[in-house]
């Protein structure tokens, strides 16, 4: 009889640490988790720790992101107070999850303005409210503490010169979107940052989105006969050598799920710099060539041709298939990291134009004329 009591007791007292703060807590801990927990992106974890956000990045960066700075921070763990107010952002990959999300104001700073678009950063660096503060490897730290950041996004595996930054005691928090290698998986990073700025239910409810056009459209494609999947190459010649990405980079992802066979179909991931002989076995019959530059003026194949007139031996060329980018024109690295969506719909309306509307007009990608 003793025990039932205490048994009864024990779930009495249960429920009540349950509700109404407690439910609301563990119920909050739960939602939280399924808005930010990824499902493509590899670089990342969460998970939630008596109240506390645990965020792992990669193997070496670990953070516990609290609403109050007197929280309990668990051994091993760098605290964050979220959501943050101001930030740094030193890519374009990094600042296309701020622009998806409507959070410019939390950007105060940026490494340049090299190729970029949006008129709104833009008026923003001109006024004074987003400070430029250098290239990777020579930053200003001047213009760095300006900018009074909480945190900095940074990319610990690019050129780095981080040392000068982190002497200023300023929380260095790794982006690594662009080690992602499936497309949404680095669209995926807009929850991270989302988790940061307390934006995480808008993150959840875009990527959702991104996520069902992009699923839809390749489940439309892979019903396709596998007969018609043309092939593609990717790249040009540039200081005597082609960088060539490889077999399992997130591009040739892309063109797989738009019903192609990228030329490569080695295990590399970021690729690797052949000579023109080299990459001419491999591709001198697909039949299209993929090309990003940034050409001063209007890209054409005599262009293609004055830079390396062996160019012309490629079957692509001669019959006219060159999938083309510029730049230039293009705000392709500001935003189409958040918009894999629409890069796979360009390459789908070049490689199979019946699977999406007559009047499709292309945002990045469109073949060459």
């Amino acid at each position: 009889m003793k025990r039932t009591i205490v048994s009864i007791l024990t779930i009495a007292s249960l429920v009540c640490s349950c509700g109404p703060k407690g439910q609301r807590a563990a119920e909050d801990a739960v939602a939280a988790d399924s808005l930010s927990a990824p499902r493509y992106a590899t670089g990342y974890q969460v998970r939630d720790s008596a109240g506390i956000r645990l965020v792992d990045v990669g193997s070496d960066y670990h953070f516990a992101l609290v609403r109050q700075s007197e929280t309990a921070t668990p051994e091993g763990y760098t605290q964050v107070v979220v959501p943050i107010q101001r930030t740094i952002c030193m890519t374009a990959l990094q600042l296309s999850n701020f622009t998806i999300l409507n959070a410019h104001d939390v950007v105060k700073g940026l490494t340049g303005t090299k190729n970029l678009f949006n008129e709104d950063i833009l008026q923003r660096v001109k006024d004074g409210r987003i400070v430029k503060i250098g290239m990777e490897g020579n930053f200003d730290t001047e213009m760095v503490l300006a900018a009074n950041p909480d945190v900095i996004f940074i990319s610990p595996f690019k050129r780095g010169g981080y040392d000068a930054i982190r002497e200023t005691g300023i929380t260095l928090v790794p982006h690594l979107g662009y080690k992602e290698l499936h497309p949404l998986g680095q669209a995926e990073w807009i929850k991270f940052v989302a988790m940061f700025i307390g934006k995480e239910q808008e993150a959840h409810d875009v990527f959702a989105a991104i996520e069902q056009r992009y699923n839809s459209l390749k489940s439309s494609v892979a019903r396709l006969d596998s007969a018609h999947r043309p092939t593609v190459t990717s790249g040009e010649m540039h200081y005597g050598t082609w960088h060539a990405v490889g077999g399992k980079n997130y591009l040739a992802q892309i063109f797989r799920d738009a019903g192609a066979d990228y030329v490569i179909r080695d295990e590399e991931t970021a690729g690797e710099n052949l000579e023109f002989e080299k990459m001419y076995a491999l591709a001198a019959n697909a039949d299209y060539w993929r090309i990003l530059n940034s050409y001063p003026g209007e890209f054409s194949y005599d262009a293609l041709r004055a830079s390396e007139p062996r160019n012309e031996l490629f079957k692509a060329f001669r019959e006219h298939k060159v999938i083309y980018c510029n730049m230039k024109q293009q705000p392709y690295y500001e935003i189409s990291p958040v918009k894999p969506d629409v890069l796979l719909k360009d390459f789908v309306a070049i490689f199979h134009p019946e699977l999406v509307e007559p009047d499709y007009q292309p945002t990045f990608y469109r073949l060459l004329q």
